[in-house]
């Protein structure tokens, strides 16, 4: 893109690597520490966030779909990548020219990867997905002997790992995560009875809260990018050192007037001055993220200070009351996310206007504007 845009994305490798460090931390000695880079970090950009996990000492990295493996690989990044998603059969033959390690859920994509290593003359190592409870991806755990009974007749296959994932690992206090990792120990996966096996069920809310489920290998998502899964009520919840935020979202004011009491603000004038106000307006809408839900209710930082988005947030612009802040002016740098100054605006906190979650904040934020990093 030519040109640089007023909206930008700064994410911080240090506290990327930062939040690596303090996972592994947090698992068993022994337990590897598996970065999920799918969706491009998060909104955090997959090469560069490899880059600074790599720095921290990770050698594991997944994704979901095997094209952003190969762009891994293609990158530098070395270790092991695992794709979770699955692959078409006519992919097939990328797991064996860049090393990828498939993730699988039927005995269909078993034979697909076994004929390809047997044309190559190789052995493949491969881990399967297990639905212990997430009703997602992965064959049943009443049909697990049976399928690795299968999978260990196929020429060219490893059978090197055994995947599961945690749907409510973010709440401590349920009992559903024990019950579901006491399914996932039935399948024989203990260190004990298959040493070299590699294991991993759980996610950041298992490396956080649950850390009796770690096994061989733990999969970090969202806490690698300083975020705790259960939003706020993480944050308050951890003691010692904390995860940090990566992401910080910045642009610039436009332009800067006054208007009279009663006038209507943006498309459908829903929102009417009830006094003469001051109006910023930003280069920044939907088309960069900024969810039209948070029209008349979101907020930003300019000069240290808290204004709150005022009428209907467009395509590429929005508006602000800066009625109460001094001194506004065309080129003030403005934040949507992270701090300026002594305050701070959080991804969970804008999930909390949208009813949604810091995972989807990140992805709409960082996979819509221009990246820069920084220490």
């Amino acid at each position: 893109m030519l040109g640089k845009s007023f909206n930008q994305i700064e994410i911080s490798r240090s506290a990327l690597r930062h939040n690596y460090k303090l996972l592994k931390q947090l698992a068993r000695t022994k337990t590897r520490l598996l970065a999920m880079v799918k969706a491009d970090a998060y909104g955090h950009g997959m090469l560069e966030s490899s880059l600074a996990f790599s720095e921290a000492g990770c050698h594991d990295f997944g994704v979901a779909e095997i094209a952003e493996a190969v762009e891994l690989r293609k990158s530098g990044i070395e270790g092991n990548i695992f794709v979770f998603l699955g692959f078409a059969a006519a992919d097939v033959s990328l797991f064996f020219s860049y090393d990828l390690i498939p993730i699988i859920y039927d005995i269909e994509s078993a034979r697909i990867l076994s004929s390809e290593a047997v044309t190559q003359n190789v052995e493949i190592t491969v881990h399967v997905k297990v639905d212990c409870g997430m009703t997602r991806l992965g064959i049943m755990p009443d049909e697990f002997e049976e399928f690795v009974a299968v999978l260990q007749t196929l020429p060219g296959i490893k059978y090197g790992g055994l995947a599961s994932h945690f749907p409510r690992a973010d709440e401590p206090e349920s009992s559903q995560t024990r019950e579901q990792f006491l399914r996932f120990e039935c399948l024989g996966v203990s260190e004990s009875k298959v040493p070299e096996l590699v294991a991993h069920t759980a996610n950041s809310g298992g490396i956080l809260y649950f850390p009796d489920s770690s096994c061989s290998m733990v999969r970090a998502g969202i806490s690698l990018y300083g975020y705790y899964p259960d939003g706020e009520t993480g944050v308050e919840r951890a003691t010692g050192e904390k995860l940090q935020p990566a992401m910080r979202f910045k642009t610039k004011v436009l332009q800067v007037k006054t208007v009279t009491k009663g006038t209507g603000v943006s498309y459908g004038h829903t929102y009417i001055t009830d006094k003469e106000t001051t109006i910023a307006v930003l280069p920044v809408g939907y088309e960069d993220g900024l969810s039209r839900s948070l029209s008349n209710k979101g907020e930003v930082l300019i000069h240290g200070k808290r204004a709150s988005v005022i009428g209907r947030i467009c395509m590429n612009l929005c508006m602000i009351d800066v009625s109460d802040i001094d001194s506004v002016q065309a080129g003030d740098e403005v934040v949507l996310l992270g701090r300026q100054q002594s305050d701070e605006i959080t991804g969970d906190a804008i999930a909390n206007l949208m009813g949604s979650i810091s995972y989807e904040i990140l992805c709409l934020f960082g996979n819509n504007n221009q990246r820069t990093y920084v220490e």
